[in-house]
């Protein structure tokens, strides 16, 4: 089963049990992915494609609870945590510091690279690796420490 026929299971499931936010955010994914299958290019949509709306979710759900704090708002804050527990379901195991950082020694040592100037090689790799496991920014930090950047 595809991740879009998964949410659109659950959709289901959310309508008939009353689960508004579930509900409500998973109409938003669906809308997403229906917007990705109509692009024109009469592709089906790929896995990482499907991973990539989930982590655009992710991310404007952080974005928007930095702006809520920062407001005050911390009822419009709870609500797009709630979103965001609801989109975290769908994304792969999650990993942890630690083993993010081992992934990433691999990719240095399997590419040989020595210093900063060798972020552009390891970069594309360990992202490949790790999209939808670990922030892209996170990787990006653990990368430009471990080569000393």
């Amino acid at each position: 089963m595809t991740l879009n026929e998964q949410i659109t299971t659950d959709l289901k499931a959310a309508m008939k049990s009353g689960e508004k936010t579930k509900r409500e955010t998973l109409r938003l994914l669906r809308a997403h992915m229906i917007e990705l299958s109509k692009r024109g290019e009469g592709k089906e949509i790929t896995p990482e494609e499907e991973l990539s709306v989930l982590m655009a979710a992710i991310k404007k759900r952080k974005e928007a609870i930095e702006v809520y704090e920062k407001a005050g708002r911390t009822e419009l804050a709870e609500q797009e945590r709630a979103e965001m527990a609801v989109i975290s379901s769908y994304l792969p195991k999650q990993l942890s510091a630690e083993e993010a950082a081992e992934v990433i020694v691999r990719i240095i040592a399997q590419t040989g690279a020595s210093g900063a100037k060798d972020f552009g090689k390891v970069m594309p790799l360990a992202m490949k690796e790790l999209k939808g496991k670990v922030d892209g920014k996170q990787v990006q930090e653990m990368v430009k420490a471990k080569l000393g950047a």
